[in-house]
């Protein structure tokens, strides 16, 4: 039987706060002495509109000047570089990229990003999909997965504790901070999904919950992650438990702009850095 509740090692943040400005929420997965990390929501940017105010997202509609205004922000409030941060252009994937140095030019494409490198901020975007942040800290390694329901189900999450594990990684020391994502009371899916994950996992069958109609299911993709993170070794995971569509106010949701008839949205920055 599969196992979708936090555990001893699989356990939820309590009385979260958001911290610093830009407001970001904190994860005590971390040695924060040697590990600096944050998982920034909407407020404390200087973005406008639909945007308001934190869009870290490049490849939305947004001002080019106030997305890079916001990074910055964001690189500050964990003491990177704004150089040194580094984010891709995501395609719902299993690619994992290794670096030990900033792109010299456009982002490749892929969905999660492996280094050892101290003062590389490595970062993804999300709005509903499942940002996470991932550390060795003996070994010095740290990753960090962008991991919509697509790239799930196609193996991110184990693509990239597998690239953490060739830099030298054991996957017994792993520690893991799942972020804000949709939850379950707010991801409805159709059975053509269903049908997706348990012809490739016939165990997660008991994840989706009765939808409103027979046509319908509610998704537990934070379950699905923590299957496959145990499936890959990792020990220990933080689930900071809390829904994009449920707090807008703090965080961007894609469904929830969707909702509201908006016709483009902004994205939250999940970032982890090794500290010099």
């Amino acid at each position: 039987m599969m196992n979708t509740r936090p555990s001893a090692d699989i356990a939820a943040s309590a009385n979260l706060q958001w911290h610093g400005a830009p407001a970001h929420l904190l994860s005590k997965a971390f040695d924060r002495e040697k590990i600096a990390h944050g998982f920034f929501g909407r407020t404390g940017g200087v973005s406008s509109g639909v945007y308001m105010s934190l869009n870290t997202g490049d490849n939305s509609a947004d001002d080019a000047r106030a997305v890079a205004n916001n990074r910055r922000l964001c690189a500050e409030a964990i003491g990177a570089d704004a150089a040194h941060l580094v984010t891709l252009k995501q395609i719902h994937s299993a690619s994992v990229i290794t670096i030990d140095a900033p792109f010299e030019n456009t982002p490749p494409q892929a969905d999660a990003l492996v280094t050892n490198t101290p003062g590389l901020a490595i970062a993804i975007l999300t709005a509903d999909c499942m940002p996470i942040l991932l550390a060795d800290i003996q070994a010095g390694v740290i990753g960090a997965a962008h991991a919509g329901w697509r790239g799930a189900l196609n193996g991110v999450i184990e693509a990239t504790i597998q690239a953490m594990v060739q830099l030298g990684a054991a996957t017994p020391r792993i520690k893991a901070a799942l972020g804000p994502c949709l939850r379950q009371e707010n991801f409805e899916v159709g059975l053509d999904l269903v049908q997706a994950f348990t012809d490739k996992h016939p165990h997660t069958e008991q994840l989706f919950a009765p939808g409103v109609s027979a046509q319908k299911r509610q998704f537990d993709a934070p379950a699905f992650a923590y299957d496959r993170l145990r499936a890959s070794g990792v020990e220990s995971l933080d689930d900071l438990r809390i829904c994009t569509l449920s707090q807008q106010d703090q965080l961007f949701s894609y469904r929830g702009a969707k909702k509201s008839g908006q016709s483009d949205y902004g994205r939250n920055l999940s970032v982890i850095m090794i500290r010099n």
